[in-house]
């Protein structure tokens, strides 16, 4: 039995609410059970200096919990004097993920900067920030193009994320911070809309996975994602 007697195959109730921050281009609230991403995305017109004179444009992220995020207070990274090594790592599979997304010609020479911050962790929350970031990604370039910055969509495909787990030896779709912490394998997978799979990380906690436990994985990713595109797609038909 699942903590909150979920079936192994079933995502948490995910809902995303559109322009929560009234002042970004494209901002997205996701919640996937208690866990709560705040997306923000963000334009500027230069880009890195590794893209001047490219013609090209460019889209990073960043990520960032919030102190009482979790059950106990933790430090924000402006105290600590640096950046925690975890959120680094974070904040680098999000971008990558979304760059995916992005025909950087069409983009022009200009930046999208994704803002992820964490609300509420309860598991899953680099996959909700892929998931609700390329919501706020998609409103910052309809913008644009609603203002005639843009000649063509740059946007080449839809880009979501799940985890899936093997728990108890059962494989477990979208696993809560309970599931997470005692899984015997873990794995997030980050897909495009047509099928294919951008990245996956995936570990073994105790016992290594065999090829069949990573099949199910998969196939349990595979199935969480088109329920995410289909969300994804439903909120951004109905976008103003």
């Amino acid at each position: 039995m699942r903590p909150d007697e979920r079936a192994a195959d079933e995502l948490r109730p995910t809902t995303i609410e559109l322009h929560p921050i009234p002042y970004a281009e494209g901002s997205a609230l996701i919640t996937m059970g208690d866990t709560r991403v705040l997306c923000a995305a963000s334009v500027e017109e230069r880009v890195p200096p590794f893209r001047k004179g490219s013609g090209r444009g460019w889209v990073t992220a960043e990520y960032a919990m919030l102190p009482r995020s979790t059950q106990t207070r933790s430090e924000r990274d402006g105290r600590k004097g640096r950046v925690d090594g975890r959120v680094q790592e974070i904040q680098r599979l999000i971008g990558r993920s979304l760059r995916a997304a992005v025909d950087f010609e069409a983009l022009g020479e200009r930046s999208i900067l994704i803002d992820c911050d964490v609300i509420v962790a309860d598991g899953g929350t680099r996959t909700a920030s892929i998931t609700g970031g390329y919501v706020a990604l998609a409103l910052a370039i309809a913008r644009l193009r609603d203002a005639r910055v843009l000649r063509s969509d740059p946007l080449r495909w839809p880009v979501a994320a799940v985890s899936a787990g093997i728990v108890a030896g059962e494989p477990r779709l979208d696993l809560c911070y309970l599931e997470d912490s005692a899984a015997e394998t873990d794995m997030n997978c980050v897909g495009s809309f047509d099928g294919r799979f951008i990245e996956l990380q995936g570990s073994a906690e105790q016992e290594p996975f065999s090829r069949e436990e990573l099949d199910s994985l998969l196939g349990l990713a595979g199935a969480g994602l088109k329920q995410l595109f289909a969300l994804q797609a439903e909120v951004l038909s109905g976008a103003k």
